[in-house]
């Protein structure tokens, strides 16, 4: 690859394969896993990469979960994406995570475990500030700007058996007070 990013490796097992890409453009070059494992529904383990790396100053890597993998078997990595700072210069290990409610996964010495994306990062300086600027978005998080329930059609409000409507939380918006009355029922929350 050329006009990439030198980044020093070290192999912590001589056997390990170099990380590599897959295929020209990838954002992600694959980790193995040097030991085999087997996780059971809910089960998570951590599994060593047999590598090490000495990243430029301002650069850092993320340990990514593998698509593949997710949609297969429902693996997924606990802390994603994973942190490799500049500084950290012991092996890279990779906790995986069985999310499967069914099915015990089995991983293999050499098995591609995750993705390495390594990226330049800024340093940032913080200044306390009495209040923000506004933006359009405002506070609005968490499911703000819609989804899948966006796209559907309204259902009525329920109602209870004298005809009053009931509200949820998310009608609410704001907060949902709890109390002795028949509109503080917190089911589904």
């Amino acid at each position: 690859m050329s006009g990439g990013v030198e980044i020093l490796l070290r192999r912590t097992d001589p056997e390990v394969p170099v990380p590599s890409y897959q295929h020209p453009g990838d954002a992600g070059c694959d980790l193995v896993t040097t030991e085999g494992a087997e996780l059971a529904p809910g089960e998570r383990a951590v599994l060593p990469t047999g590598i090490s790396l000495a990243l430029p100053d301002g650069y850092a890597a993320f340990v990514h979960p593998r698509s593949g993998l997710a949609a297969r078997c429902g693996v997924s990595l606990v802390n994603a994406p994973g942190t490799v700072d500049a500084g950290y210069r012991g092996e890279i290990k990779v906790i995986v995570a069985n999310l499967d409610p069914r099915e015990t996964v089995r991983f293999e010495r050499f098995d591609r475990i995750a993705q390495l994306v390594v990226q330049q990062v800024e340093k940032v300086r913080f200044r306390e500030v009495e209040e923000l600027p506004d933006s359009v978005r405002a506070a609005g998080g968490f499911g703000s700007t819609g989804g899948h329930a966006a796209d559907r059609p309204a259902r009525p409000a329920p109602a209870d058996a004298s005809g009053v409507t009931l509200q949820t939380a998310a009608q609410q918006k704001d907060y949902v007070a709890v109390g002795a009355d028949r509109a503080s029922d917190l089911r589904g929350q």
